[in-house]
């Protein structure tokens, strides 16, 4: 098989051709038809993504969608030639999805809905998965809360926007001017954070309480600013990029309290893999509900031409997920 190898941090990755490799107990082989590209590849590219514990040389890719080939042993949940997706490598020396093939634990892996192309479902696990585990494993939403997501026309922030709204909460979501139109297309309520203050959209929006849940997707000063956007009296913020240094003084004041979530765990623990396959038939239910949508950019992308994706996620040129197309 044809795979794109990074034996270098920082360096270009090369076109490998490898054997195929063979699924063992509990895996499945899939023939990949589409990678899903996110920040984190990037940042894995470069070097500066410790916490994935990347090993050399290394087959980026952390989300996948394409094809059963083979079963491994015990493995009774899909069959040869059921399309697949999933957030199943790629970090901790797991092969990612820019190879035709890879071997993935069944477990990680959803049934792709009819309504999906296998282009969609690579672009939807990691930020479907990232915005289920804050919004409803660790926040709890539910009908009637107040739900303010920064970065909304983001990744992760575009699925959790659809997700609360789905739930029945209110929903409001800070971006540029230049993304008003698809926050206020899923449902919620658009907030300028280049024209707007913490304490002026909270007053403006809540008379002063501060949002039920408040979850960032941008980290850094965004983080600490949700922190002063928290209700009073048991506000939850929530975070996906909660690196860093952080006073935790404003949400103390406000008796509310935080949740981190670090969506590789199950990977690089090699624990909780059948929760990731549960969140995205979560997901499935939604898609066939009408009630969530994967934004892609239009462009496409190779193999051979993958490093024009990173580059795109890099430069902020992208409007939507971008996706690598594996099989031509």
């Amino acid at each position: 098989m044809q795979a794109l190898v990074l034996t270098s941090f920082a360096a270009p990755m090369t076109i490998e051709h490898l054997p195929v490799p063979q699924p063992g107990p509990g895996q499945v082989l899939v023939r990949i038809a589409a990678s899903g590209v996110n920040p984190l590849d990037t940042k894995i590219a470069a070097g500066t993504a410790p916490h994935a514990r990347p090993r050399l040389p290394a087959i980026l890719g952390i989300d996948v969608a394409g094809t059963v080939a083979a079963l491994g042993d015990g493995v009774t949940t899909f069959h040869v030639g059921a399309t697949v997706y999933g957030m199943a490598g790629g970090i901790g020396g797991i092969q990612g999805s820019l190879a035709e093939y890879g071997v993935f634990d069944a477990a990680l892996l959803a049934p792709v809905p009819e309504s999906l192309s296998l282009r969609e479902a690579a672009a939807l696990p990691l930020v479907f998965i990232t915005a289920w585990e804050g919004l409803m494993d660790r926040a709890h939403v539910q009908a009637g809360d107040t739900v303010l997501v920064h970065g909304g026309a983001g990744g992760v922030g575009h699925m959790a926007v659809q997700l609360a709204v789905a739930q029945g909460a209110t929903v409001f979501a800070t971006g540029s001017a230049a993304s008003r139109d698809t926050i206020e297309a899923m449902g919620a309520r658009f907030i300028d954070y280049r024209t707007s203050t913490v304490d002026g959209y909270v007053a403006e929006h809540t008379g002063g309480m501060g949002f039920d849940i408040v979850y960032d997707t941008v980290g850094g000063a965004t983080l600490d600013a949700s922190f002063k956007a928290a209700r009073l009296h048991g506000g939850h913020v929530v975070s996906c990029l909660g690196w860093g240094t952080f006073d935790l003084s404003a949400l103390t004041a406000r008796a509310a309290s935080y949740s981190g979530v670090f969506t590789l765990l199950p990977l690089l623990s090699g624990q909780g893999h059948a929760r990731h396959g549960a969140i995205l038939r979560e997901a499935n239910k939604l898609i066939d509900a009408g009630k969530l949508r994967v934004r892609l950019d239009a462009r496409r992308f190779g193999l051979r031409t993958a490093h024009d994706a990173h580059a795109a996620q890099l430069d902020g040129s992208a409007r939507g997920k971008l996706v690598v197309d594996v099989a031509d």
